[in-house]
């Protein structure tokens, strides 16, 4: 126990010491384009040599993307000691200066570091963009907000969710669900930024590593648009707590991205709304047998409308699985 809490204060130290995060604003470019990488599932080991391999794929997205922003959607870390393990999943965005933003997944805090610990460390990185809001279930629950490249009016807003971790409740086994008051902080949230663009819902994209109940029941929907592998079922929650519902209601959310289950990284339309994994970022540390080995997925954002697209990259630049919301085939 000491010898851990000796690592946690040497490592929030050593990231004090070379700067923290400053406060970056995020801002559409020149040609009204805003680029996201989405890693998920590092689950990174220290000292583990097959770690290497989520490195090595990160980097090779990094560069050949050079992305605005990039999001962590969980599991970044799967064994102690905790806080060198996430300084290594994290470097890659560091070393080049991308501003990142993280959420925890249910093995993040397995280790030996809270939930919270591990927060505090990620927010002395320089590029970090990840916070918290008191007073609601879980930790990493955030908005960011994209300026337009005209003005410092806000023009895209992303929702951070802490998707939690098993359920608490012996009636209800299984991942725990997004509580009712992080659903009505979105509700607040989203109702502002709409009022704020003179009634108009603004486009928003929601980023959490536990998938929704609607996944499988999108699958399952005979006339919904699908793309990419499907290799297990959603591991979702037993409780259908009504985040979805409530992003329907709002009208805002154009696509929601999640990670947590390793041999699937399809997006699937539901009720207008695309349901999307992430691609398996990680290395041989844990089950991760997809067709292709691990990538990313990308999301391209474009000022002013409510569209995106999205393709994954795979090892040696392979793009697949592109496809641009919304289309013909969703409705």
């Amino acid at each position: 126990m000491k010898f851990t809490k000796a690592i946690y204060t040497l490592a929030l130290a050593f990231i004090l010491c070379i700067g923290g995060a400053t406060a970056q604003e995020l801002r559409f470019n020149s040609n009204h384009k805003f680029k996201i990488v989405q890693f998920t599932d590092v689950h990174w080991i220290y000292d583990d040599p097959k770690s290497e391999e989520a490195a090595e794929r990160m980097r090779e997205v990094l560069d050949a993307e050079r992305p605005d922003l990039v999001v962590y959607t969980g599991d970044i870390i799967f064994a102690k000691p905790a806080a060198p393990a996430l300084q290594r999943a994290l470097e890659p965005a560091i070393e080049r200066g991308i501003p990142f933003a993280v959420t925890w997944g249910n093995h993040d805090d397995e280790q030996d570091l809270t939930r919270k610990q591990l927060l505090e460390l990620v927010q002395g990185f320089k590029g970090n963009l990840s916070s918290t809001t008191e007073g609601i279930k879980g930790v990493t629950n955030y908005t960011l907000q994209i300026q337009s490249a005209k003005s410092e009016a806000a023009a895209a807003v992303l929702y951070v969710f802490d998707s939690n971790s098993y359920s608490p409740n012996k009636r209800a086994k299984g991942y725990e669900w997004i509580a009712h008051n992080q659903i009505g902080w979105y509700i607040q949230q989203s109702a502002a930024y709409t009022s704020a663009n003179e009634g108009n819902p603004l486009p928003a994209l929601a980023f959490f590593h536990i998938p929704l109940p609607e996944f499988n029941e999108a699958v399952k929907t005979e006339n919904s648009f699908m793309i990419g592998t499907r290799k297990e079922p959603a591991c979702s929650p037993k409780i259908n707590s009504g985040l979805a519902a409530a992003m329907l209601e709002a009208g805002d959310v154009m696509g929601v991205f999640v990670g947590h289950d390793h041999v699937n990284d399809y997006a699937v339309s539901w009720k207008g709304i695309m349901l999307c994994y992430g691609r398996f970022t990680g290395g041989p540390t844990v089950y991760h047998h997809i067709p292709g080995g691990n990538g990313a997925r990308i999301i391209e954002l474009t000022e002013g409308e409510r569209q995106f697209r999205s393709w994954i990259r795979l090892e040696g630049g392979q793009v697949i699985n592109d496809f641009t919301y919304p289309s013909k085939w969703i409705k």
